[in-house]
């Protein structure tokens, strides 16, 4: 089965535009102009990457993302008409590992599919189990339990916990995450770091607002206390 890719977009122009690249790239692309309609097509046939418009007729983008991270934890990129920090973030909270800013060129979006195919595809540290108090983590199952109960993350979350866990006590800057967790190829900056350290802690973390486990050097970045 080759890459299937669900793209939300309401202007026919830019869907156009969209769908010939990525077919371009030999994926294939499945539309969709408007919210339901996005939650309809993939619930009955998921993908492997969804292409999130924010600014969509009847329900929006933030609300599609939330129902498909609800069902699944595909790759998801949130396409943005401004650089706004609230859209921004609005958009990783509901639950996006990405996003995207109006106008953007092809290449940049090919980049960053896969990108997020490479990672959501190649999970495994070496690192058969890793044990912090009560936090337990099996790179290569995918999982990650607290006090024995299942905590349930997104690839890129899981992806970000795991780097942390396997260099534990290492301080790691907002730049180098972005570049071990979402690649060389990304064109990000910080606040994709900020956003899903706090989705991480609302997870893992017996109280997000005194993290034991991801804590901040001030300065410096993030770690993971061993």
């Amino acid at each position: 089965m080759g890459t299937r890719i669900l793209t939300v977009e309401d202007d026919e122009r830019i869907r156009t535009a969209v769908k010939l690249a990525l077919e371009d790239e030999g994926w294939e692309v499945v539309e969709a102009t408007n919210g339901e309609a996005a939650i309809d097509a993939f619930l009955q046939s998921p993908t492997d990457v969804v292409l999130i418009d924010i600014m969509l007729p009847g329900i929006d983008g933030f609300d599609v993302c939330r129902a498909v991270r609800k069902a699944s934890d595909v790759p998801i990129i949130m396409v943005t008409a401004r650089a706004d920090t609230h859209d921004v973030v609005a958009g990783l909270e509901a639950g996006a590992d990405d996003y995207l800013t109006k106008p953007f060129v092809p290449k940049e979006l090919s980049a960053r599919i896969r990108a997020l195919l490479r990672r959501a595809r190649s999970s495994d540290s070496g690192v058969t189990r890793m044990r912090f108090a009560d936090l337990e983590i099996v790179p290569q199952e995918g999982l990650v339990t607290r006090d024995g109960n299942v905590i349930h993350l997104t690839k890129t979350e899981f992806r970000l916990l795991v780097e942390l866990a396997t260099n534990a006590g290492r301080v790691f800057s907002r730049e180098s995450l972005l570049e071990r967790v979402w690649g060389h190829d990304y064109f990000g900056d910080g606040r994709l770091v900020d956003v899903h350290i706090r989705r991480l802690r609302t997870k893992i973390e017996h109280d997000p607002a005194l993290p034991r486990y991801v804590v901040t050097v001030r300065g410096l970045g993030y770690k993971l206390q061993p």
